[in-house]
């Protein structure tokens, strides 16, 4: 059996890949890694435009519903092009609202909200935990058990491989929800699904750079790209990330627990291999932050591990148990 995106959708990615193509996002990446989130909230409004948000939001609230097929697909995009910001953590609150039992208020104020772009939010996934970019959400959410918060205040920015993950401690405040434990799994997949898409997209725009670089940079007069060694290493990142995509969307289909997370395990394996073999094959170059390549590198060891490591999905691959046990929401690596 094959899955195949339809005509829309496949429009949908398209105009989404034009649309971030000429934003200049690598300036928007750094902005937001300075602490300027000003580009970076520009950029978040034209991505509500187009759809992305309403995508995670119900209908009743002014979105198209939980769609996860097209969120999947707009997401790869979001990771092939580096859009800093929660943009995982934002659509995972709109599903954990939007599943509350007892939490219709701050659904009713939200969730229009998420879905024009309004609001930036954020989630922190259980106590201790590490939350992205709580300095630039306009609201920031913790989940404390089977209990749904609203965080009090936040502390220092905290160290992370990628700065423009921006990552803090935030002090538990009132209650929103309790007994959420249905509505908090499903954000918690959902998230886990959607950080594997920006994974893709991240291996995905490596792999583009390195092949790229390797056809124009020379060793012994010819380009280091018809080196039988290089093709190898080329080929392999490719596989692992083709192997990843159609585990990706089954998930995205069935949504299951077990599927998520071997599609998380997948996606993010790949895009650490593609990130190692870029920093290899881009040789010293590779190394230096000033060039774009850095932007990609230092996304995919983060999104690796955020909602849900390689050995906890693992787990969850065996034993079918949701991405809930021991949540990584930081990603502090």
């Amino acid at each position: 059996m094959r899955f195949l995106l339809d005509a829309e959708q496949a429009e949908f990615g398209r105009t989404l890949d034009r649309m971030l193509g000429a934003a200049d996002t690598p300036s928007v990446v750094r902005a937001w890694a300075d602490g300027d989130p000003g580009p970076g909230r520009a950029l978040w409004s034209r991505i509500a435009e187009a759809g992305v948000f309403a995508l995670a939001v119900p209908e009743a609230h002014d979105g198209v519903g939980l769609l996860p097929v097209e969120l999947v697909l707009a997401y790869v995009e979001l990771g092939r092009h580096a859009v800093p910001g929660p943009v995982v953590e934002t659509a995972a609150v709109a599903t954990l609202l939007a599943g509350l039992p007892d939490g219709g208020g701050a659904a009713k104020e939200w969730l229009p909200r998420i879905a024009s772009g309004d609001a930036v939010v954020t989630l922190g996934a259980g106590p201790g935990g590490y939350v992205a970019d709580a300095d630039a959400a306009d609201a920031v959410f913790v989940v404390d058990g089977t209990q749904v918060r609203r965080a009090a205040g936040r502390g220092p920015l905290l160290e992370s491989a990628d700065p423009a993950r921006r990552l803090f401690r935030v002090e538990r405040g009132e209650v929103i929800a309790s007994d959420a434990g249905p509505a908090v799994s499903r954000a918690r997949d959902l998230a886990a699904l959607l950080t594997a898409a920006q994974s893709l997209g991240v291996g995905l725009e490596l792999l583009r750079r390195t092949v790229e670089y390797v056809g124009q940079r020379k060793q012994f007069g010819v380009e280091i790209g018809s080196f039988q060694a290089v093709k190898h290493r080329v080929a392999d990142a490719l596989l692992g990330l083709e192997f990843a995509r159609p585990l990706l969307f089954g998930a995205a289909l069935s949504m299951s627990a077990a599927d998520v997370a071997g599609a998380k395990v997948a996606a993010g394996e790949a895009a650490h291999r593609a990130a190692r073999t870029a920093l290899q094959l881009h040789g010293a170059v590779g190394y230096t932050q000033e060039l774009d390549l850095s932007l990609w590198l230092r996304k995919a060891r983060p999104l690796r591990d955020a909602w849900g490591t390689p050995a906890q999905c693992r787990e969850r691959v065996v034993t079918g148990a949701g991405i809930g046990a021991r949540p990584a929401a930081g990603g502090r690596g």
